[in-house]
């Protein structure tokens, strides 16, 4: 079974073969390097990654600006997280101006003695996040549309009341008082830009199309409005309330 310790050599000779010195346990450091008369080169052995491990290597920070997390490379059921968020992981790294390296094993055909292969998956160095301006403006939007706020932070697997969810209730509730109606009557009571969208696309199944350019409710739209009575008294304008009791 594998150790940290399993790691150091590899790791060494890596940095030896770069003109490195390299020396263990300096300090609270697993691996200290130097090299001439330039700033420490720390790395962090471990055997997985995880919040200790992040915590301890920004902590390492405060010594050198070249902090190395070192952990065997991801094989089969190991680090699948590293597998499967590659490009996630890499970001929260350059967040937090870390490096990584992975060390193999291999044994070569004819031999009983494993070869180590390390490869540098990420250099140290500040991080400059560029905003993406695209998703910031998406998310101010659906702030700003959506009404009230009826989704309990922290749960997963429930339907999520969206700004979209929101009208197309809105756009039920005017057919389920109007019956059918066009698209434009729907927009022009409810005030929704995108009614004709709602209506056609059908996304929750709660509209019908008796006739051209001409929609109902459906079953599942009658009871997404009684499902969703206290988000719609909400949702009403004033007459529209007024239109109800």
């Amino acid at each position: 079974m594998m150790n940290e310790a399993d790691l150091y050599a590899p790791v060494k000779q890596f940095l030896e073969a770069q003109g490195y010195e390299v020396k263990g346990e300096v300090g609270k450091c697993d691996l200290v390097a130097m090299r001439e008369d330039g700033p420490p080169l720390v790395v962090e052995l471990k055997l997985s990654l995880n919040l200790s491990v992040l915590l301890q290597a920004v902590d390492r920070t405060a010594i050198s600006d070249h902090v190395y997390i070192a952990i065997p490379e991801p094989t089969g059921g190991r680090h699948a997280l590293l597998r499967k968020s590659r490009k996630s992981i890499n970001r929260l790294f350059r967040m937090l101006g870390l490096g990584l390296i992975t060390v193999g094993f291999r044994t070569p055909a004819g031999t009983e003695e494993a070869v180590a292969r390390i490869e540098v998956v990420l250099e140290p160095g500040p991080y400059q996040p560029r905003k993406n301006l695209k998703r910031q403006k998406r998310l101010q939007h659906e702030f700003a549309a959506r009404k009230g706020d009826f989704n309990q932070g922290g749960t997963t697997g429930r339907e999520r009341m969206t700004a979209y969810r929101q009208d197309a209730l809105l756009c039920a509730d005017y057919l389920h008082a109007h019956g059918v109606s066009t698209p434009a009557a729907v927009k022009a009571a409810t005030g929704i830009a995108r009614a004709r969208t709602i209506l056609y696309d059908n996304v929750y199944g709660w509209f019908a199309r008796p006739a051209r350019g001409r929609y109902d409710l459906t079953a599942a739209g009658h009871q997404a409005l009684t499902q969703y009575t206290a988000v719609l008294a909400t949702l009403r304008p004033n007459d529209r309330q007024q239109d109800k009791n």
